[in-house]
């Protein structure tokens, strides 16, 4: 018994000694517990929409206050014209849009039904239900006093139109998630593994100061994972056509560039983790810790980023999965060119530049 105790005390000694270890074993389990439970919700909020009040009465005024008062919605923009919505819709900057009937007030008053035309951004459909449901649930709140107040048996009909994906079909959801996901893991996972695997067994010093160039050597290292990463991309693209029937309605040129640039982003990032690792088992980790949780958290696939905390939507804004998300859903779905998707094309560019000088400078600083 005494052995036993004594060797006890020497693992908890190992562990407490081991900074890397005692983060990951007490701060992590916090943090994911932190992320998932303000993440995981059915509920979204300040979901930026756009209104086109054609009528712009007492009654159109209140409704729209009335909705910007809740804590779901978020106005962009008032509009004036019915063909500024796509181009918001291209842009990515709206999750629906409003269009109140003309003359509403006065076909209110003298009992007839105005519309509100809800157009939402389907490509998620499980959002844009859950937004059309909290817009009936608010006019038809405000209906009901209204009649209470006015005496007036006048109703107000909500018309839906599902924009991109007008049967709501889940494959427009998961389809450029699954590349997204697939992409990252494989570009960054598998290389950071890869380069830790030659670290540990001590070949990755040997190419590095042979005659053999290190950039040389690292393009040798990746090239691969690149050309197996865009096989897999039109693999799985190819599948949500002719299995799915998921349509693409932009340019395939510029959606197999966008997909280039993310899968060489990844690849600069899992070399910039291979530089700060020495074993697999540590690249592992970091990869599946720091990668896979934040990707399918916080990048927008499966929860809305405007639904999280302010400081987990700026946690965001560093996550290249979330840029490209928002990249291919425009190209795939929403037939965007690269004007509406130029923003989101300049930060992935910016996020490569940035592993890659940080990578070649730990390289260079490791040699030395």
């Amino acid at each position: 018994m005494r052995v036993l105790w004594a060797f006890v005390k020497k693992e908890f000694y190992h562990i407490i000694r081991d900074t890397r270890s005692l983060i990951i074993l007490i701060g992590m389990p916090i943090v994911q517990v932190i992320i998932f439970g303000f993440a995981i919700t059915t509920e979204i909020k300040d979901a930026k929409i756009s209104i086109l009040d054609i009528s712009k009465d007492n009654v159109t005024r209140e409704i729209s206050n009335k909705l910007l008062a809740s804590e779901y919605f978020k106005l962009d923009e008032y509009l004036t014209d019915v063909k500024q919505i796509e181009e918001s819709f291209h842009k990515g900057k709206i999750k629906l849009a409003i269009i109140f009937d003309e003359k509403f007030s006065e076909k209110l008053n003298r009992k007839e039904v105005p519309q509100i035309q809800i157009i939402a951004d389907a490509t998620d459909p499980n959002t844009a239900t859950t937004l059309i449901s909290y817009i009936s649930a608010i006019v038809g709140d405000y209906q009901k006093k209204y009649v209470e107040t006015s005496n007036l048996a006048g109703g107000i009909e909500i018309i839906t139109r599902m924009e991109y994906n007008p049967q709501l079909k889940g494959v427009y959801l998961f389809v450029p998630g699954t590349i997204t996901i697939i992409l990252m893991l494989i570009s960054a996972m598998m290389t950071s593994i890869s380069i830790a695997r030659e670290k540990e067994k001590g070949s990755m010093e040997v190419l590095l100061v042979s005659p053999v160039r290190p950039v040389t050597v690292i393009i040798g290292k990746v090239l691969p994972y690149i050309l197996l990463s865009f096989f897999n991309a039109v693999t799985i693209i190819l599948l949500g056509i002719f299995v799915f029937g998921l349509p693409v309605v932009g340019q395939y040129i510029l959606l197999m560039l966008e997909i280039i640039l993310f899968i060489i982003t990844s690849l600069a990032l899992g070399i910039l983790i291979s530089t700060k690792v020495k074993t697999q088992q540590n690249a592992l980790l970091i990869s599946m810790l720091g990668l896979l949780l934040p990707i399918i958290i916080l990048s927008g696939f499966i929860y809305p980023t405007e639904s999280l905390p302010q400081i987990l939507q700026y946690i965001s804004h560093i996550i290249p999965a979330k840029w490209f998300l928002i990249i291919i859903r425009s190209v795939m779905i929403k037939g965007a060119d690269l004007g509406n998707v130029i923003i989101e094309t300049l930060i992935l560019v910016g996020m490569m530049i940035f592993f890659i000088a940080l990578s070649v400078k730990n390289y260079k600083t490791r040699l030395e």
